[in-house]
């Protein structure tokens, strides 16, 4: 076997355990925010919202396994770049929804009043809602742009983009540097809300809220950088350092990987995500207010 069929393997076993162990986790993480939440509070519709993402982004994988478990593409290039932008508009999705979290987290502690009048369901729903518009606003005039550039290219290496005659002609590259400026934006929106949020919980709190449970809080944003800093920031640098390019399959093995860790966002971020309450659309996960 040769090194490109061993890597190949490789990659089909990476991508073959995360559906083996994302699928189960979001589907069931989606399923308890769903009957146990009730879309009762903003932060729930934010995480059915990523749960959605991550889920969509594991569906995609299987054909990706399938590829590089025979190493060949034979279903043109349509299919390739539908799945290839359902693969990275969903990864783009999650890297989002984790930021709108820490947003999110933000607004309840350090604008608790402030803020009440926008942190309600109806506008989390207008907000997701035009996160997705605007990804798929995006993918289209991407997909098109892509689909010029492969024709004529060698279909069979779909998912290996540096074995494709068309990596040489660096296919739409000023996509990779805004994509990374995108990534890039979302971290320091990320590093300032951890700012924020952690000289908020050292200062004096209002009288008007009351963070019960700061490591909760502060373990939120811990993991928010910890994904980005892991996930999308290696991908990023990847693809806007040309000489790094040829490392871009790996990246996207460690980026997909994202999706295995979100639960762990679900369960810090809702007071109680295991069992219903009934006042969680008045109360974000450990913030009271006092009346």
């Amino acid at each position: 076997m040769s090194s490109a069929e061993e890597g190949n393997m490789a990659y089909a076993v990476i991508f073959g355990c995360i559906v083996v162990l994302g699928l189960p986790l979001n589907a069931a993480s989606l399923w308890i925010l769903i009957q146990r939440h009730r879309l009762k509070s903003p932060s729930a519709v934010i995480m059915i919202n990523l749960a959605l993402a991550d889920l969509l982004l594991v569906l995609s994988l299987p054909m990706r396994v399938y590829y590089y478990a025979t190493g060949i593409w034979s279903l043109g290039v349509f299919a390739c770049i539908c799945i290839s932008s359902l693969f990275t508009n969903n990864i783009r999705a999650s890297a989002i929804f984790i930021t709108v979290i820490g947003v999110d987290r933000l607004l309840a502690v350090v604008f608790p009043l402030s803020s009440r009048h926008l942190r309600n369901t109806t506008n989390s729903w207008r907000a997701c809602g035009l996160i997705w518009i605007s990804l798929v606003a995006v993918s289209i005039p991407e997909s098109v742009a892509i689909s010029s550039k492969m024709q004529g290219c060698n279909l069979t290496n779909c998912f290996h983009p540096e074995r494709s005659p068309c990596y040489k002609e660096q296919i739409v590259p000023s996509l990779n540097y805004v994509n990374s400026c995108f990534v890039f934006t979302l971290l320091a929106v990320n590093c300032i809300s951890t700012s924020m949020v952690s000289w908020k919980l050292r200062s004096h709190l209002s009288d008007s809220v009351q963070v019960v449970n700061k490591m909760n809080v502060m373990l939120i944003f811990a993991m928010n950088l910890l994904m980005f800093f892991i996930f999308f920031l290696p991908v990023s640098l990847v693809l806007s350092v040309e000489k790094w390019r040829v490392a871009v399959e790996p990246a996207l093995c460690l980026a997909s990987m994202n999706c295995c860790f979100d639960p762990l966002l679900y369960y810090f971020s809702l007071d109680s995500f295991w069992t219903k309450k009934e006042d969680d659309k008045a109360r974000p996960n450990g913030i009271h207010s006092r009346s």
